[in-house]
């Protein structure tokens, strides 16, 4: 009997989906142009990635790190404007310690939008050295506006959006 009761849980425990496989997003949405050069980022879940030079919008390009406290105050406001299914945005994690603590960090703010993984940094040529940084990138792949620093408000990101992209979240 218990062998039986051992097996049965076992095997209900082994079948679970790991908790960041299911909470982190695929980068399978990010539009890209046909770019096979440049700097290609992992997707944060383990699976694709794309390169930054091919990233078409209009979109919102967050670059963030679980270790910056700015960052975690600008994310719930993110989390709000992603809600509305309005505008996309990309998630880059810079200088992060692995993969993991990136996962748990997505899955902890319910951050629904593609994560790229930059684990050495090397868009720190594009954006600098200091997070959050969130460039506006429209369809032809033009940086629009860039917004060092965090968000302030969900009525700053709302008007940045409606100047620069013409949508109203």
């Amino acid at each position: 009997m218990k062998r039986i009761i051992l097996l049965v849980m076992t095997l209900l425990f082994t079948s679970l989906p790991v908790a960041h496989a299911v909470a982190t997003p695929s980068c399978s949405a990010i539009k890209s142009a046909s770019v096979k050069k440049g700097i290609f980022l992992p997707c944060l879940n383990g699976s694709g990635g794309a390169f930054y030079e091919g990233i078409r919008g209009p979109v919102l390009v967050n670059v963030w790190g679980s270790w910056c406290e700015p960052c975690q105050q600008e994310i719930p406001r993110l989390v709000k404007a992603a809600s509305t299914k309005k505008i996309a945005i990309i998630g880059i994690d810079v200088e992060e310690r692995n993969m993991a603590a990136g996962r748990a960090f997505v899955a902890s703010h319910k951050m629904s939008w593609p994560q790229l993984y930059d684990e050495k940094a090397s868009t720190r040529g594009i954006f600098g050295m200091g997070v959050p940084v969130t460039w506006f990138i429209d369809g032809s792949g033009k940086v629009v506006y860039k917004q060092v620093g965090l968000f302030v408000s969900d009525r700053q990101i709302a008007q940045l959006v409606k100047k620069y992209f013409g949508i109203t979240l």
